[in-house]
């Protein structure tokens, strides 16, 4: 045999050595160990999320008490105000018919003043010379008097339908918009040029500016109707804001709504909490928020992470797996459990293990395992 051929069978009987090592490698099965937890002792409060918004406790709506187009806006969103502060200012657009009816309504007053005024000067005239008794007199004068507080309310009539406004009525009848308590103006929602309409039985008016306390702050959210019957009134939560990161504001919940409302299927419940606010942060009204509401809390339990639980394709129960014996061989043992609260990421046992049992950690091999399969 040549030395290039001796050559060529030891390349290949190498390479046939070099497969069969590879493939009886690949084939052999690694017996797989599982790394293991125990129980541990903890502290377990389950919580139910509302959402929805902060909104001040005191609201008011400003609406004017004549109608006509809106004349001045004398304030900006955001502006502080006191009771009695001028907010705008209404310029009135008579009505023709109100207005025609006004005017006759003058003029035929002032006919009956002048002739008052000329039969009171003539009985005055003659009851000074003893020509008419004064009972005579006195009735002509107070027909006289009669005709000019008429003539006189006709007028004042006349310029209230004119200009929303008469001399000697005070604010009666206003065009000035005027604040009804302190805050800050939150929202301006018409403009210039706007026409308004007054409040009246008929009619809510036009709304001019909202004012709003903003020291006073309450949260507004809504509950699933499977937590609301956990729910008590003075409970103590927190506001997470989502325009604020990082920062949660104690509040007190006041109000839990008696009636449901159904949204997208499911029955929603109303509640409403006093916010504490921090004088470092200013809330806008309106802010989107969550509140952290516990429902049931407990201390220094005995827990397990709930990764660790399967459940009984039969029985639905939940159960774990003990290590029995040596930590090497790899043998386990099914324990049924009893659960009590869990904050979905920790629950509590009632029965089933001890904080001393090893519990399987599921589709989670030691790092031996790993670094064979590789």
């Amino acid at each position: 045999m040549s030395k290039r051929a001796k050559i060529i069978l030891s390349t290949i009987v190498i390479l046939f050595v070099v497969i069969l090592l590879w493939l009886g490698k690949k084939n052999k099965k690694s017996v797989i160990t599982y790394e293991t937890e125990k129980a541990f002792i903890t502290s377990i409060e389950k919580k139910a999320v509302a959402t929805g918004k902060v909104i001040p406790l005191e609201e008011v709506e400003i609406k004017p008490q004549i109608a006509g187009i809106l004349d001045k806006i004398v304030v900006e969103e955001g502006a502080i105000v006191k009771a009695g502060d001028l907010i705008a200012t209404v310029r009135v657009v008579p009505n023709v018919s109100n207005l025609n009816r006004a005017n006759g309504v003058v003029k035929n007053a002032q006919l009956s003043f002048d002739n008052a005024k000329v039969q009171f000067d003539r009985n005055k005239s003659l009851f000074d010379k003893g020509v008419i008794s004064r009972q005579e007199y006195e009735n002509s004068e107070l027909n006289y008097n009669n005709a000019r507080q008429s003539l006189y309310n006709a007028k004042s009539d006349l310029d209230i339908i004119k200009r929303g406004t008469t001399s000697g009525l005070g604010n009666a009848a206003n065009t000035s918009i005027r604040a009804t308590t302190s805050g800050m103006v939150v929202e301006i929602p018409v403009k210039k040029g706007y026409q308004v309409t007054q409040t009246n039985d008929f009619n809510a008016g036009t709304t001019i500016a909202r004012v709003a306390d903003m020291t006073q702050m309450i949260f507004e959210g809504k509950v699933d109707e499977s937590e609301v019957g956990k729910l008590v009134r003075g409970s103590n939560i927190e506001v997470s804001l989502g325009a604020i990161e990082s920062k949660k504001f104690p509040a007190v919940l006041n109000f839990i709504a008696p009636k449901g409302t159904e949204e997208n299927g499911a029955v929603q419940f109303k509640i409403k909490a006093d916010v504490t606010l921090d004088d470092k942060y200013f809330i806008r009204a309106g802010y989107s928020a969550n509140a952290d509401i516990v429902l049931e809390k407990k201390d220094s339990v005995l827990a397990i992470k709930e990764s660790l639980l399967r459940f009984d394709k039969n029985t639905e129960e939940p159960y774990v797996e003990i290590r029995e014996g040596d930590e090497g061989n790899g043998e386990f043992q099914k324990k049924t459990l009893k659960l009590g609260t869990s904050d979905g990421v920790n629950v509590e046992v009632l029965e089933g293990i001890s904080p001393e049992d090893e519990i399987k950690i599921w589709n989670k091999a030691s790092n031996e395992d790993k670094e064979d399969d590789k």
